[in-house]
């Protein structure tokens, strides 16, 4: 902030900022800020007074997510309405263009003042220019079809509707708020409500259609299905009747078991054919008159008559063995057992030789039983497979049959379901709560809308005045004079309340009625004195960066001060614009500064005493050609050398720096510059400027005096001691003689 970083000051290293700036800035806009923000309330209060009152209802409407059904055939419908994107589908099927456009035809709304279309002032200005300027309309318009316009109608209709309607589910429920706004309260309630009823109806005959749709179908595929399930009946049985089948899972079960026994026969047949077969083999070998050596093979001894009689013989010698060991060889015991198994022995030997003559007559009978075994087996197992693939086909075609059966009755069933309940939809929503037509607006809110206003504009106010503040790079104050521009500060000079075009009094500082004035100029002219004790302070230059800062007035009033406590010379020192003299009411061709220079006229010609403050004038007498050749003349310098023997002070009134050089040149001959800048007028740049011109020429600047102070912004912003504000008892000082 401009205000704020001026008046920074440093505690411990640190800059800490002094906030009574931020109120300065704002005290001293305060009346245009206040000003700002009425102006804007009251434009705002005439705004609001043509707005018309909107009025909002709001109905509340149950979506079930299991609707009551006469039978469950969900399945027909396809919805899951358990799952969160049913309800958000039902909010936006709320919302849609087919609900809209069926509650604008219900209610009418075309005919209702909310939809008819009113032209904006920008539609009438460019109807009103079309009617001045014809040519315009000669671009050639699109003819729209009657339904084209009734469409493009339409979707005005809608566009109206749509931004006055909400939709808003209350969260964590299956409730939602269907609101409308309206400047007629009635129909706010009525199109809220409508909305909620078009919703139900619509649904329940979506439901109804498709619940008929899915009866058509269920009963054209059902007739389809009758006829396959007919078609696959038939040629099961006639399959059944060409294969002459009773029981194919019987005729089976019987095949498998012969197939079984058969082929258990046929192992026996073969085990026995082999057994034969071997003991053929040894027999062979061997021929068939070793009978001791045949009864020894193993081929022999594992037929069965062979180990009977075997086992004859083993028992017999046991026998012996046990009788040996009791009694001696010729007891009849042992005689006895002895004869005994030699009667065991010739029968094991009879039998051998007998299986050895009858093993060729077994053996082809065996090996006759196993190939009549055999072909049984492969006639059998030829029936088999037969029977399994009669048995297959019969169950592919009895498969079909029971698949088409269950998938007939199925639909039947479906079918007269959907028969049953196709005059039947229970709704997908009910209202918990019906709009009313509401007795106050919901907008706009006039009084929230003004206040609003009021503090925005004085927010904005504000915030306006801290960014003027921040970009006027002008001097106001001391600190300004000191922070900014780097000058020590003589004084400020207040701005003086006057009649409209008239101009402060040349003697103001003597007239009782400046009071205030008067003491602004004691206090800078003491400040200069004191600023000048040690030095030679007779000569002082009064200059300022552009004309119109009050330099003349700022030194004539200093002249008039200083003539209280000695003789003073006020020269014109501006030999291009001089106004000295116009101010004093000194003649025009009274001769002055240029004559004296010029050496035309005497001093005391060039010289005017102002009766009423004592103060010698010298104008700047014939405006000549050269004013800076004049004043750079060797004979200025002289005389100023004079006058500084006859007078205690020489104020010299000099052109602005900026304009010309003049002040350059009249300010090497000056003991002192005082540099005049108006308060909150003249700009940072253009005084830094001036006074570096005045540093280069080696010119003594004394200070900066601060002109024309509006002291009404703030008085402690401006004063710093250099005045009081306040009246004074005592009276001004009398001028001395």
């Amino acid at each position: 902030m401009n205000q704020v970083n001026k008046e920074s000051i440093k505690i411990n290293d640190e800059e800490v900022i002094d906030l009574t700036s931020y109120f300065k800035v704002v005290s001293k806009a305060k009346w245009r800020i206040l000003f700002f923000s009425v102006v804007v309330t009251l434009l705002t209060i005439m705004f609001t007074l043509t707005l018309i009152p909107q009025y909002k209802s709001t109905a509340t409407l149950l979506i079930e997510s299991e609707q009551t059904k006469a039978v469950s055939f969900e399945e027909i419908y396809g919805l899951d309405t358990t799952k969160k994107e049913y309800y958000l589908t039902q909010f936006e099927v709320l919302k849609s263009d087919s609900i809209g456009k069926e509650v604008i035809t219900k209610l009418n709304l075309e005919n209702h003042p909310d939809f008819i279309p009113k032209q904006s002032l920008m539609g009438e200005v460019k109807s009103y220019l079309k009617t001045l300027l014809p040519f315009l309309n000669n671009k050639e318009s699109h003819q729209l079809s009657p339904e084209e316009q009734a469409e493009q109608k339409m979707l005005f209709l809608l566009s109206i509707y749509k931004s006055r309607l909400s939709i808003e589910p209350i969260s964590n429920t299956q409730l939602v708020r269907i609101s409308y706004e309206s400047s007629d309260p009635k129909l706010s309630a009525m199109v809220a409500n409508t909305v909620g009823d078009v919703y139900i109806e619509s649904q329940m005959r979506a439901k109804m259609g498709i619940t008929q749709q899915a009866s058509s179908w269920l009963n054209t595929r059902l007739s389809q299905l009758r006829i396959q399930l007919d078609d696959s009946e038939a040629r099961l049985q006639a399959f059944r009747e060409a294969q002459q089948l009773v029981d194919i899972e019987g005729i089976a079960g019987l095949a498998t078991q012969e197939l079984e026994q058969i082929s258990q026969q046929l192992v026996v047949a073969r085990n026995e054919k082999n057994n034969l077969q071997s003991i053929n083999r040894v027999i062979n070998e061997f021929g068939d008159y070793d009978i001791d050596t045949l009864g020894s093979m193993p081929e022999i001894t594992n037929h069965s008559v062979i180990q009977d009689a075997k086992r004859d013989v083993i028992a017999v010698e046991r026998k012996l063995s046990e009788l040996s060991e009791v009694y001696g060889p010729k007891h009849p015991n042992i005689i006895s057992a002895k004869a005994e198994l030699l009667t065991v022995k010739t029968n094991l030997n009879k039998q051998v030789a007998g299986l050895i003559t009858g093993i060729e007559k077994e053996l082809r009978r065996a090996t006759r039983t196993a190939n009549t075994l055999e072909n049984d087996v492969k006639k059998i197992r030829a029936e088999y497979q037969d029977i399994t693939r009669k048995e297959t086909e019969y169950n592919q075609l009895k498969r079909e049959v029971e698949t088409n059966r269950n998938i007939f009755n199925t639909f039947l069933s479906r079918s007269k379901e959907t028969e049953v309940t196709s005059d039947f939809s229970s709704a997908a929503a009910r209202f918990t709560d019906r709009a009313f037509a509401s007795m106050t607006p919901s907008k706009p809110n006039k009084k929230l809308i003004v206040t609003l206003v009021f503090f925005i504009s004085l927010v904005f106010g504000v915030v306006m005045s801290f960014i003027f503040d921040i970009l006027n790079d002008t001097v106001k104050n001391k600190v300004d004079v000191e922070y900014k521009i780097a000058q020590r500060m003589l004084g400020l000079i207040p701005q003086v309340a006057l009649p409209r075009k008239s101009v402060l009094p040349i003697h103001a500082y003597l007239d009782d009625t400046y009071r205030r004035f008067a003491e602004s100029v004691r206090t800078f002219r003491t400040s200069l004195l004191l600023t000048q004790l040690d030095k030679a302070h007779k000569i002082i230059a009064v200059t300022s960066t552009s004309p119109g800062e009050g330099k003349t007035t700022t030194a004539s009033n200093l002249a008039i001060s200083l003539a209280q406590m000695g003789k003073v010379l006020l020269i014109d020192g501006d030999l291009r614009k001089p106004s000295i003299a116009k101010r004093f009411e000194i003649p025009v061709y009274h001769p002055g500064l240029t004559n004296l220079i010029t050496g035309t006229e005497q001093f005391s010609e060039c010289v005017h005493i102002d009766g009423q403050s004592g103060v010698a004038i010298m104008p700047s007498g014939q405006i000549p050609g050269n004013p800076l050749e004049l004043l750079s003349n060797s004979r200025y310098v002289e005389l100023l050398e004079i006058l500084k023997t006859k007078y205690d002070y020489i104020i010299i009134d000099t052109p602005p720096t900026q304009a010309v050089s003049d002040a350059l040149v009249i300010s090497q001959s000056a003991d002192s510059v005082i540099y005049v800048v108006k308060s909150d007028v003249t700009r940072i740049k253009p005084i830094k400027a001036g006074l570096e011109r005045l540093f280069e020429s080696k010119a003594h600047v004394a200070g900066v005096v601060l002109n024309q102070v509006d002291m009404s912004k703030s008085a402690d912003e401006h004063s710093y001691g250099y005045y009081d504000y306040h009246d004074y008892s005592q009276k001004p000082e009398q001028p001395k003689v």
